[in-house]
């Protein structure tokens, strides 16, 4: 019988890690579900995240097409952060994490 050998660089599952491996990536993702928001707006909403966490994470989930990044140009600049489809999409399994989350885990 031939052994099975597992792929971990083309596994769905270590892809997706990936894209999600901010420790606010989910959180940033569940906060932007609500609408386009500017960074100020998403930062006040997650005020335990610093301001170079978040642009990282920020540039992370526009780098994998999370998110959508839009940069007016106008003075002072106005940069606006939403869902992509694949952000959107992403949503219901959102959803089921938080329904676990909320199950298995204590507060």
């Amino acid at each position: 019988m031939k052994e099975l050998t597992f792929d971990a660089e083309n596994c769905p599952i270590s892809r997706i890690s990936k894209v999600l491996q901010g420790k606010w990536s989910m959180v940033i993702i569940y906060v932007l579900s609500e609408g386009t928001l500017r960074f100020s707006e998403i930062h006040h909403k997650l005020p335990h995240i610093t301001e170079v966490n978040l642009t990282k994470d920020l540039r992370m989930l526009e780098a994998y097409g999370v998110i959508h990044r839009e940069v007016y140009p106008v003075v002072p600049p106005k940069v606006e952060y939403s869902l992509t489809d694949m952000g959107k999409d992403f949503l219901p399994i959102l959803n089921s994490i938080t329904d676990w989350a909320e199950k298995y885990t204590t507060k």
